[in-house]
């Protein structure tokens, strides 16, 4: 604390002088190698400072795995007592963090338990460790406490028995002045470096202690001289310090040089005696002064934070706001809402970065991030606890479908099995998502089912059996005995001949279904003996199609039949559409000056329409043949 104008010594003139000046110098000789180093002893509080050298971080800003790294390092590293506002910050930001996750969490439970958070527990191991730490610290410091309270009562003692032999040679001092300032002396330096005693006594100690001095000084009215030069030797001290205090005031460091003030006014109160009145208030002014200016600077570096800190706190307010902005946003998506989430942990982590606020706003500017915060996540969590009814619900189907499929799975009735397996995957396709920790073990079992369907199928296909490899090898032999096969030129003989071959070949019987291409090239054959017959364009179109037909029938293959009826139907639109278009381009072209007989065009138009005509038939033809099979 600065020091009140009065010096609380007595500065009486007129006293007599009794020592000499190199008594009076001795007196005072430790205070000035003390003002000279700028180290002074320290009171109850300024023996357990904070250390002033380490850097303070901006603990706001750190994850709660970084501010557990920072506490043990430093609790590992530095000295206890230099420490304590580093933990003390690190400790209220962690459970700040700490306290918002928890809260997030407990959102979470509540959403998922319609509300009930009763049941809620949530282990957090960075906790423990944390905690650990901070135990650790403490326990050294209540120990390190401890022994401090003992010094201080030791110091305490020490200082009271100074007061008692400081009043014992006042009351019983004798005619020798000398040998009592020398006593005196001695008694202040035992004083000075007595060490700090409890704060509650300081002031009754030092008060008591300065009133015998305040007496000795009353029986130097005899030693004018020794007064004298303490005066002056204290006049040095003090203008000491003023030239030591108008170089801090330049100091670039200003809380240090601000420190070292407080350290420097405790010496100009506890350590130097008074100066001669004439020079007292001169110097009292001009410490008052210098320490006005170094507490302006002072203040001006708190005025510059203050400035920050309502910048931050702005920047702060944005991110709340806008935090507030996307918490009310309807998003009715997955990969929206994970865009959002994105978001606020960008918002969350610049937050943390912000920089500190003014304190007497912290607590509510971090109540509306929670609060903003907590808005946001209740969205959400309602939104996944829908999803989550949905993926329970696409569950279900899901497990409904793979007990399908394993029922299906040992079917020999491939023929009408396999468009029901197919269709369950196309179901399968359409369902969406379920819960993360079902979806592989249900695909699996949906996947394994469809499979073991499918292999056999395939198996059973592929199988070549011996009748099947027999066929194949008479139709292969059959197929080099065509080829010398000549038409005689009588269509009766010739047709019955086309028909004994077909026959013949039908009898051989299925071959192996990789090796299928030989009935192509028998068609070939069939179609080139077809072709030479004297048969008309129908006649040879329609007994190429019943050939066709026959074989398709013979495979049991009702999707190659489906699909060639959906070939003939088609056509059939085809060529009616196109009859249709030329009959009425002669119908435009006819009511021209040139009558429909006479017209070139129009004779070619309507033979295009005849032969479209008889084509049509051809394939009604066809279309009537194969529906007729299939009724079979």
């Amino acid at each position: 604390m600065l020091e009140e104008k009065n010096d609380n010594l007595p500065e009486a003139e007129g006293q007599e002088q009794i020592t000499q000046e190199e008594t009076a110098q001795k007196t005072n000789q430790s205070a000035i190698e003390a003002i000279e180093s700028s180290n002074a002893e320290e009171s109850e509080d300024e023996s357990i400072s904070e250390g002033h050298d380490i850097p303070m971080l901006n603990y706001e800003a750190m994850s709660m795995e970084e501010l557990t790294e920072e506490l043990h390092k430093l609790v590992t590293n530095e000295k206890l007592l230099s420490i304590r506002n580093h933990v003390e910050e690190i400790k209220k930001e962690f459970l700040v963090k700490y306290h918002h996750f928890i809260d997030e969490k407990r959102d979470e439970y509540s959403h998922e338990n319609n509300g009930d958070t009763s049941g809620f527990e949530y282990h957090f191991p960075l906790k423990h460790k944390f905690d650990a730490i901070y135990n650790q610290y403490r326990d050294q410091k209540n120990q390190h406490f401890k022994q401090i309270q003992n010094s201080l009562k030791h110091n305490l003692d020490i200082r009271l028995a100074i007061i008692e032999e400081l009043k014992n040679v006042i009351d019983n001092s004798g005619e020798n002045m000398q040998e009592m300032l020398k006593t005196v002396n001695e008694l202040r330096d035992r004083w000075k470096n007595a060490g700090p005693i409890p704060r509650d006594k300081y002031n009754h100690v030092w008060n008591n202690f300065h009133f015998h001095i305040e007496r000795f000084y009353d029986h130097l009215h005899l030693d004018r001289e020794a007064r004298d030069l303490d005066f002056k030797h204290n006049y040095e001290l003090k203008s000491k310090i003023i030239t030591r205090v108008e170089e801090l005031v330049n100091e670039e460091d200003v809380p240090k040089a601000f420190r070292e003030l407080q350290s420097l006014h405790k010496i100009w109160k506890e350590e130097i005696g008074p100066v001669s009145r004439e020079h007292r208030e001169e110097l009292w002014n001009r410490f008052s002064e210098l320490t006005k200016q170094l507490h302006d600077k002072r203040e001006a570096i708190f005025a510059k934070v203050r400035e920050i800190e309502v910048e931050n706190l702005a920047k702060k307010n944005e991110i709340i706001a806008q935090i507030e902005e996307i918490a009310n946003e309807k998003i009715t998506a997955h990969s929206a809402w994970q865009g959002q989430i994105e978001k606020i942990e960008a918002l969350r982590a610049a937050f943390m970065k912000a920089g500190k606020v003014p304190l007497e706003v912290n607590e509510a500017t971090w109540a509306s991030f929670k609060e903003a915060v907590r808005n946001f996540n209740a969205q959400k969590n309602t939104f996944y606890k829908d999803i989550k009814k949905d993926q329970q619900d696409n569950l279900n189907k899901k497990m409904a479908l793979v007990e399908k499929a394993k029922s299906l799975q040992e079917s020999e009735d491939f023929g009408s099995t396999t468009p029901i397996m197919k269709q369950i995957q196309e179901e399968w396709k359409k369902i969406g998502h379920v819960p993360k920790k079902y979806s592989d073990s249900v695909w699996k079992d949906f996947k394994d089912a469809c499979n073991h369907y499918f292999d056999r199928m395939h198996e059973k296909r592929n199988e070549a059996s011996n009748e099947e490899v027999e066929a194949f090898d008479k139709k292969k032999e059959y197929l080099e005995s065509l080829k010398d096969f000549q038409l005689i030129g009588e269509h009766k003989t010739d047709l019955d001949a086309i028909k004994k071959h077909i026959e013949t070949w039908k009898s051989f019987g299925k071959v192996p279904h990789a090796r299928r291409h030989i009935e192509g090239k028998f068609n070939k054959i069939l179609d080139a003996l077809f072709d030479k017959l004297s048969l008309s364009k129908k006649d040879a179109e329609m007994a190429k199609f019943s050939n066709r037909l026959e074989q398709l029938s013979g495979n049991e293959d009702t999707r190659q039949l489906q699909n060639e009826q959906i070939f003939i139907m088609r056509k059939i639109d085809e060529m009616q559409s196109e009859i249709i278009q030329l009959e009425n381009n002669i119908q435009f072209i006819s009511s021209g000056k040139n009558s429909k007989t006479e017209n070139p065009f129009v004779k070619e138009v309507q033979k295009s329409i005849d032969r479209h005509k008889e084509e049509l038939k051809t394939w009604k033809e066809k279309l009537k043949q194969i529906r007729s099979l299939k009724q079979e």
